[in-house]
């Protein structure tokens, strides 16, 4: 039987970062839906992490939904559903009730029209109060933070001219436009951010 699970290098490296920051956004959250879960070795993480969670993880290929679940299943997690097929530019997004919405290392790697659809959807899926977690390299007053984030955003605009690190200030108003608050920001390790913006 051929193993359907993916390996991201990075989760190792930030996948205990990030939980340290959702912990205390996620307080009383009863579920979660992740959006490009990828791999799923981030879900799998924080799920193991965060039993009293219901984790909905999404991606739109096909390969990485096998991924995940394939790690969901060889990790026994009771508390993550099988993965579904979801385009955050196509509205309305399938009907899930959650409380929080976590986004990693989708924005960056995809058409600026993602991040708007991220936003609508995320803001149509939220309460008040509801929690939108990203996490990624972003520019801030125009510039990159780091010539390693410079360098990266050249490669990823050589590969798709439509992808790139995008602008904090441009996603914060993407995010206001759909009636968040402004974001809590926190340094990551490699030159990353967590922006969280609550409903």
């Amino acid at each position: 039987m051929t193993d359907a699970r993916l390996h991201s290098p990075s989760v190792a490296r930030n996948r205990d970062p990030i939980l340290a920051v959702l912990r205390p956004h996620l307080d009383g959250v009863r579920s979660v839906l992740e959006i490009a879960s990828g791999s799923g070795e981030h879900v799998v993480h924080f799920a193991r992490a965060l039993p009293g969670i219901v984790f909905q993880p999404t991606d739109p290929d096909a390969a990485s939904r096998a991924s995940i679940d394939a790690w969901v299943a060889e990790g026994t997690l009771g508390n993550v559903r099988p993965a579904i097929a979801l385009d955050v530019t196509a509205q309305p997004w399938p009907a899930v009730e959650v409380q929080a919405v976590i986004c990693i290392n989708m924005i960056h790697i995809s058409p600026w029209a993602s991040t708007l659809g991220l936003m609508r959807g995320a803001a149509q899926m939220l309460q008040t109060g509801g929690v939108l977690y990203l996490y990624g390299p972003y520019r801030r007053g125009g510039a990159h933070t780091a010539d390693s984030n410079a360098a990266f955003d050249r490669s990823l605009r050589e590969r798709n001219p439509a992808w790139g690190i995008r602008d904090l200030e441009a996603v914060t108003e993407a995010a206001q436009a759909e009636g968040f608050g402004a974001p809590v920001i926190e340094q990551m390790p490699a030159n990353n951010l967590s922006v969280v913006f609550h409903r």
